[in-house]
C-alpha cells in the first residue's frame, strides 16, 4: 500500500449526516471519499418528512414517560410502540431511556439539544449560501395542533421552554385563528401554536441529491460499499468491505442505524436503537397544504413534498430485522383523512425506514474512545435532517482538532 492509496478522510454513510459532513470536511481542505452501503430501499435521508425541526428541543424521554410504557406493548399501532417480539432485546436500552427521563438528565439533555438546534439553524443558512440551494427550501412555518383545551394547556410548559431558548411562536386559541393559516382542518382542533421560522425542504431526496452532486463537483468521490469492519493500523485506518479494503488517515462513521455495529467492532459499546418510521406519500393535488402540520397527540405530521402530501411519523422501536408493519402507515393515513376531510388518499406510496436513536435523544458526535482518528456522527433519531449542517461543522472541528463552537460534552461517545 502506498500513500496515494490512503485517503485524507473516509466518511462511512451517504445519508444527509454523511454528505453534509463530507462537504464540511471538503471545505476545510480535506480530500474526502464517501462509502455508502448498497440498499434495495430508499434511505431515511430521502424519504423523511423534509422538516428542519429546529423548534423540537424537548427530548423524547420526558419525566414520567415510563408510566405509559405498558401501553406501548399493548397498542402496537399507537404513536410510540414496541413490538412484543422485540421487547426483551430492547430492555437494556429502555432502562437507559428511563434514566434519561429523570429530571436531572432531562434538563441537561434539553439544554444540549437546544444548543445543537441553534447551531444547526445557523449552520443550515451557511450551508445553503455555500451550495446555492435556496430553491430547495419551503419557508412556510409549522402548526402544532391540539384537540381541546386540556391538551393545549398541557403543552404550554413546553412552549415556555422554547420561549426561554429564543424560539419564536404564536399561540392560537380558536379554530378561526387556525384556519387563517391552514383552512380545511376538522374543528376538533381548537388550539395550536404556529412557529414561523420552521423550514422544510421541497423534497429530502432532492436535497440529498443536491448535496451529493455538489460534493462530487468539488472533486469528492462516492462509492457503493458495505463496510463490515474498521481496523486501525499504524499508519492508517483500514475499512474492510465485501469487495476489498479502503484506507484513510481519518474515518467518520455516519452510517445511521448500522453505526453501532461498526463501533462495537472497535470495542466501543454505544446503546443505539432503531426508530422505525412509516409514511405514505400522496400525489400532487391531494390537499391544499399551506404549512407543515404536526398532530402532537397522535405522533404524526402532514407535510408538502414536491407539491404532493406526505403523511408519516410515529415511533416503532423495532430494530433492523423485523418485517415492516404497514398497518401503521394505514392508521396514520386514516387519521389524516379524519383531520383533513378534503384530503384525497388515492395513489399513495408507502415507505418504512430506520432512524438511529439514543436513549437521551442526543446524537453521538465525538472521537472514538478506541482511536482518535475515528469520529462518530450518528444517533440523531428523527432529527438527522434538522441537525445535519450543525453536526457537519462539529465533525470538521473534530477532524481538525480545533475547538467546537458549542459545548459538545453531552454528545460524548463515553456518556453511557
Amino acid at each position: 500500500m502506498t500513500d496515494t492509496n490512503v485517503h485524507d478522510i473516509i466518511v462511512i454513510g451517504g445519508g444527509v449526516i454523511g454528505l453534509s459532513s463530507a462537504l464540511a470536511l471538503q471545505k476545510a481542505g480535506y480530500k474526502v471519499l464517501v462509502l455508502d452501503r448498497p440498499s434495495a430501499t430508499r434511505k431515511a435521508s430521502e424519504m423523511n418528512a423534509g422538516a428542519f425541526a429546529f423548534t423540537d428541543i424537548v427530548p423524547l424521554a420526558t419525566p414520567g414517560i415510563m408510566r405509559r410504557a405498558p401501553k406501548w406493548l399493548l397498542d402496537p399501532l399507537g404513536p410510540l410502540s414496541v413490538p412484543p417480539a422485540y421487547a426483551f432485546k430492547i430492555a437494556p436500552w429502555m432502562l437507559r431511556f428511563w434514566r434519561a427521563s429523570w429530571p436531572d438528565r432531562y434538563q441537561a439533555s434539553l439544554t444540549s439539544q437546544a444548543s445543537l438546534m441553534q447551531l444547526s439553524q445557523a449552520a443550515l443558512e451557511r450551508q445553503s449560501a455555500d451550495l446555492g440551494s435556496a430553491n430547495l427550501f419551503q419557508r412556510e412555518g409549522q402548526l402544532q395542533l391540539y384537540e381541546g383545551l386540556r391538551e393545549y394547556q398541557a403543552s404550554l410548559p413546553g412552549w415556555e421552554l422554547r420561549r426561554k431558548h429564543g424560539i419564536r411562536f404564536k399561540l392560537l386559541e380558536s379554530p378561526d385563528a387556525i384556519a387563517d393559516i391552514q383552512p380545511g382542518l376538522d374543528p376538533r382542533f381548537t388550539h395550536a401554536a404556529y412557529t414561523p421560522d420552521w423550514i422544510n425542504t421541497v423534497d429530502p431526496a432532492r436535497w440529498l441529491a443536491h448535496l451529493t452532486s455538489v460534493f462530487e463537483a468539488r472533486n469528492g468521490r462516492t462509492e457503493s460499499a458495505d463496510v463490515v469492519r474498521i481496523v486501525p493500523g499504524e499508519g492508517s485506518v483500514e475499512l474492510e468491505t465485501g469487495s476489498g479494503s479502503f484506507f484513510g488517515k481519518r474515518v467518520v462513521v455516519a452510517a445511521g442505524a448500522w453505526s453501532h455495529h461498526l463501533a462495537r467492532g472497535l470495542g466501543d459499546r454505544i446503546p443505539l436503537e432503531t426508530e422505525r418510521g412509516y409514511n405514505t406519500t400522496l400525489p400532487e393535488g391531494a390537499f391544499d397544504l399551506r404549512t407543515h402540520l404536526t398532530f402532537s397527540g397522535h405522533g404524526f405530521v402532514v407535510t408538502k413534498i414536491n407539491g404532493g402530501v406526505r403523511v408519516g411519523g410515529a415511533v416503532e422501536l423495532g430494530g433492523l430485522k423485523l418485517p415492516p408493519n404497514y398497518k401503521r402507515a394505514d392508521i396514520l393515513l386514516g387519521k389524516a383523512k379524519q383531520f383533513l376531510p378534503a384530503l384525497k388518499t388515492d395513489g399513495g406510496t408507502k415507505w418504512m425506514g430506520f432512524r438511529p436513536s439514543m436513549p437521551d435523544s442526543l446524537p453521538v458526535i465525538d472521537r472514538s474512545p478506541s482511536d482518535r482518528r475515528i469520529v462518530y456522527a450518528f444517533g440523531h433519531g428523527h432529527l438527522g435532517l434538522t441537525q445535519s449542517a450543525g453536526t457537519a461543522e462539529l465533525v470538521a472541528s473534530l477532524a481538525a482538532e480545533t475547538s467546537a463552537s458549542i459545548d459538545t460534552s453531552a454528545f460524548s461517545a463515553r456518556r453511557f
